[in-house]
């Protein structure tokens, strides 16, 4: 091993030294419960607050719209059933989506289905977007919410989602997007860009796991997902976590700030990753290039099989993901790369490289010179490798 290379940022990003910093006090010293009346209750409670108005700032919304969660398959979870429940009793039971979102979304519009919803599957072209025409079109008097990623997770495509806010605006249909791989890493205006609800997650920006926020804009009502205690205004139960809460404040505040330079630098060395790859034999470049996550570089191999791939890379100091972190176990094939249209075998052979501020080019200079020699290995091993 040369060099270690850590290119899975897309699953989770290692915890920065000034979210560190900021967290490390409320562990020991500042641990009051927030719900309590005495000093140290009431300074918890304060820099909770400090936190919620971070978090606003970075989406442009208000602090009383910014509700914090377990992540953001919990603030999924809260936006679709919540808005189900709550417009169920208005007789609207039809719910929009694509057939490549997070599978937060997807198992949650799967039980709501059994539970007597009817849900619309949007499908992606074979670049991986949608258009706010497909939504235009598939909205009905009885539609009670239209979810769509704001970028996806293993490909990196980033949709209109403004375009389909406008959408979903003038048709009076509640908006939600799961934001999770978007925030920190694209600009974001929840109201310049019609969102009703947006889902983010802390460890994707360098805060712990464990930490999200769901942002829900003044006028709208959910129905509680977790019952019990008062806390964030009776609307999500459960003593905070008041580390973590400070920690993605401080991670939110951090990566939006001078975004266009991050996005600019970043992109740089994602295409030069992509034009090095894709002249080896047989590749190809899973999502459009344009409208596409600055770090994100998904790429499929002939004849070579995923989970192979990733083990020798890790044999060169080189963590990537196949896919999507939290289905890795799996044995099927991607569904987001199904959804491209990409046969099964080609699927299996997939590699997700994701990078960003802290990769350096001499991290991409070895990608570079790794993955050609790897390919070729594991193509010398495969009875489907046909030259």
């Amino acid at each position: 091993m040369e060099r270690f290379v850590y290119a899975d940022n897309a699953a989770t990003t290692k915890v920065s030294d000034r979210v560190l910093a900021a967290m490390t006090p409320f562990l020991q010293q500042n641990y009051g419960n927030p719900s309590s009346i005495y000093s140290i209750g009431r300074e918890s409670k304060k820099t909770i607050e400090e936190a919620r108005e971070k978090v606003s700032v970075a989406l442009g919304a208000s602090p009383a719209e910014i509700y914090f969660t377990s992540g953001g398959s919990e603030a999924d979870n809260w936006a679709i059933k919540g808005a189900a429940a709550t417009q169920a009793k208005k007789g609207k039971k039809h719910i929009i989506t694509t057939n490549f979102e997070h599978h937060a979304v997807l198992h949650t519009c799967e039980k709501l289905a059994r539970d007597g919803f009817e849900i619309t599957y949007l499908p992606i072209n074979d670049e991986g977007y949608i258009t706010a025409e497909q939504v235009r079109e598939a909205i009905r008097p009885d539609t009670a919410l239209v979810t769509i990623m704001y970028a996806n997770n293993e490909i990196g495509t980033i949709q209109p989602i403004k375009e389909i806010g406008k959408v979903c605006r003038e048709a009076k249909v509640w908006f939600h997007t799961d934001a999770v791989q978007a925030v920190g890493h694209v600009e974001i205006n929840v109201q310049d860009q019609n969102i009703d609800m947006l889902s983010l997650s802390g460890h994707k920006i360098h805060a712990p796991k464990g930490v999200g926020a769901l942002y829900i804009k003044k006028g709208i009502v959910l129905q509680n997902l977790i019952d019990g205690g008062g806390q964030e205004r009776g609307k999500r139960a459960g003593t905070e976590n008041i580390a973590s809460i400070v920690g993605l404040g401080q991670a939110i505040s951090d990566c939006t700030q001078d975004i266009e330079t991050k996005i600019k630098h970043v992109s740089a060395m994602r295409d030069r990753l992509i034009e090095n790859a894709l002249k080896i034999p047989q590749v190809r470049l899973n999502g459009g290039l344009q409208n596409r996550l600055c770090g994100n570089a998904n790429l499929s191999f002939t004849a070579v099989e995923g989970e192979a791939l990733l083990l020798l890379l890790d044999m060169n100091g080189i963590c990537g993901s196949s896919g999507s972190a939290c289905t890795s176990g799996s044995l099927d094939p991607s569904h987001v790369l199904l959804a491209l249209g990409l046969p099964h075998e080609t699927a299996h052979g997939s590699l997700r490289l994701s990078i960003n501020e802290e990769t350096s080019d001499e991290d991409i200079d070895y990608i570079i010179k790794t993955l050609p020699p790897v390919i070729e290995r594991l193509r010398a091993m495969s009875p489907l490798w046909d030259k």
